[in-house]
């Protein structure tokens, strides 16, 4: 039953994700943006909470629970996040 569950949750994160990877990671943004610093700090942390918020919403809507949410939530915000660019040597 387990399993059955977190696999469901895996595969409706793909869905849910996919939309937020629409709009661009954070780290893209802000690379598109140029910002430095504070501003890039500042806009990676809103953007991360605005992202856990929808996530959390999209979780709930999916009527998830338990780990199911959880694993939902955390990849859902780290695709969202999105990694940093690395800078050329």
């Amino acid at each position: 039953m387990f399993a059955k569950t977190l696999l469901a949750a895996l595969s409706l994160t793909f869905a849910a994700s996919g939309a937020l990877a629409e709009a661009g990671s954070c780290h893209a943004r802000a690379a598109e943006k140029k910002l430095a610093g504070a501003a890039k700090t500042s806009f990676l942390t809103k953007c991360e909470k605005d992202a856990g918020a929808t996530c959390d919403a999209n979780a709930l809507e999916k009527k998830l629970a338990g780990a199911a949410k959880t694993s939902f939530t955390n990849k859902c915000v780290r695709d969202a996040v999105g990694a940093e660019a690395k800078k050329p040597a």
